[in-house]
């Protein structure tokens, strides 16, 4: 197998599994060459419907050049209304074209704003706010710039057409025109850590470790290139010194969390206590102390699929000791959607039936996104969970913390499949994905570039 890019191995994704060289290029020249639109599983009554019972009006909006929760504080500022009035589904990023819908409650259609670059449709009424378990998926167009060989991306396409498995119904394979079942392993992608300064992992391993210091130094140090110098020199004098004063002055205002941090620190009679370095990491939002315990979580389930990778073994069809999990039939059309809370374990008598369900697409081996109820595989993907656990020094009793780092777990599809079609002047590829995969996963197989160049 042909190695991943350094960056990727740093967050557990060590190979490419199509051999072949890349296209090469760029992607997000124009917000254009990168269109998202969801797929949601969300049901909406007509306009008319009472607004007692159903307070939330649901739009659909297509936004340019946007990031969801710019627009959403936008949008309340226009309204005059708080914030946590408007709810989504999933949160898109800024260097794109995207088409999501958002609730909003109390509010009447004539009241909403225009906006630049958006473009807003009425849907309907809901009883509810969306959340992100409304989110089925997302329906990708990508351009990719200034490709070097855009040729070699149906070599890439039937290479990752055999790794996936090709399904019986619904594949095609007519000169890249049309539509081919394809699969790649279900990592998670580069942004899951931090694009250019992936430490978010190293942050949370350290919290269930115990080791509340080395979390906040992992978040405070660990330079990266990309960096302005001075935020380099920031990071590399607070690791040297633990001068928590003089780095306050150093770290730039932009960097807010990291002030934050050296605020609790440099307040400290003496040196800092566990307690002291425990408190520091409190003062971010729930939502980004949570992340860093699912970051830990993302970097040892790829590490997972690297080792399976590295053993041979399949990622379309089970062996024996294999957790599976059946395929959600309440999907929307067309998106085939894994359900982890449908599983099975494979015992020795039953890999040919199961078998049989991942080849028609009704049923995905799994891996862990470990947590305190989280029961291991058996056989060969047993022994890699237990081995990668014990590298990272991990248990599940681990993850019995109070919230917001307790996690209980559940378990992921390691094969993601998709039906891709590739256009050519220019390169466009476009494919669908469940929800919590990454197109960076997809698209990384066909570019093989730098994963910054990516986001």
């Amino acid at each position: 197998m042909r190695p991943a890019h350094p960056t990727e191995r740093a967050v557990g994704i060590e190979h490419y599994v199509s051999d072949v060289d890349g296209t090469g290029g760029r992607l997000r020249d124009r917000p254009a060459d990168f269109r998202v639109r969801e797929r949601e599983q969300f049901s909406t009554e007509p306009l008319d419907a009472p607004t007692d019972a159903y307070p939330h009006l649901v739009i659909r909006a297509t936004l340019t050049d946007w990031d969801t929760n710019d627009f959403a504080a936008e949008l309340s500022n226009a309204l005059g209304m708080s914030r946590e009035r408007i709810s989504w589904a999933g949160t898109k990023d800024k260097r794109a074209v995207t088409t999501q819908l958002f609730s909003i409650r109390d509010v009447e259609p004539a009241d909403l704003p225009a906006l630049s670059g958006t473009e807003i449709d009425v849907v309907g009424r809901a009883g509810r706010s969306l959340t992100f378990g409304d989110l089925a998926g997302n329906e990708f167009e990508i351009v990719v710039s200034d490709a070097e060989a855009p040729d070699r991306a149906t070599d890439v396409r039937d290479a990752l057409a055999n790794f996936g498995g090709r399904r019986t119904a619904g594949d095609t394979d007519d000169g890249g025109k049309g539509s081919t079942s394809i699969g790649v392993p279900n990592y998670f992608g580069q942004q899951r850590f931090g694009s250019y300064r992936p430490i978010t992992h190293e942050v949370g391993l350290a919290i269930l470790r115990g080791d509340w210091e080395g979390a906040v130094m992992a978040y405070l140090g660990n330079p990266h290139e990309a960096e302005p110098t001075d935020t380099q020199s920031a990071r590399e004098y607070v690791v040297e010194t633990r001068d928590w004063a003089g780095a306050l002055d150093r770290f730039p205002g932009h960097l807010r969390y990291e002030r934050s941090l050296l605020h609790v620190l440099s307040e400290t009679d003496g040196e800092p206590t566990v307690a002291t370095f425990r408190e520091a990491l409190a003062r971010f939002p729930s939502n980004l102390q949570r992340l860093f315990v699912h970051a830990a979580q993302s970097y040892a389930f790829n590490e997972m699929l690297s080792e399976r990778l590295d053993r041979g073994l399949s990622f379309d069809r089970p062996v024996e000791g294999d957790v599976v999990c059946f395929t959600d039939t309440d999907a929307p059309e067309g998106l085939v959607v894994p359900d982890p809370d449908r599983t099975q374990r494979v015992t020795g008598r039953r890999v040919d039936s199961v078998a049989r369900h991942c080849d028609r697409g009704r049923a995905f081996v799994t891996a862990p996104l470990v947590g305190t109820g989280t029961d291991l595989a058996a056989g060969e993907q047993g022994e890699i969970e237990r081995a990668v656990l014990e590298d990272l020094s991990l248990s599940t009793d681990d993850f019995a913390l109070p919230d917001p780092y307790r996690s209980t777990g559940t378990r992921r599809a390691i094969l993601v499949r998709t039906d891709l079609s590739i256009e050519s002047a220019p390169l466009t590829l476009s494919f669908a994905l469940p929800s919590g995969a990454y197109a960076t996963v997809v698209l990384r197989e066909f570019l093989k570039t730098d994963p910054v160049s990516l986001g």
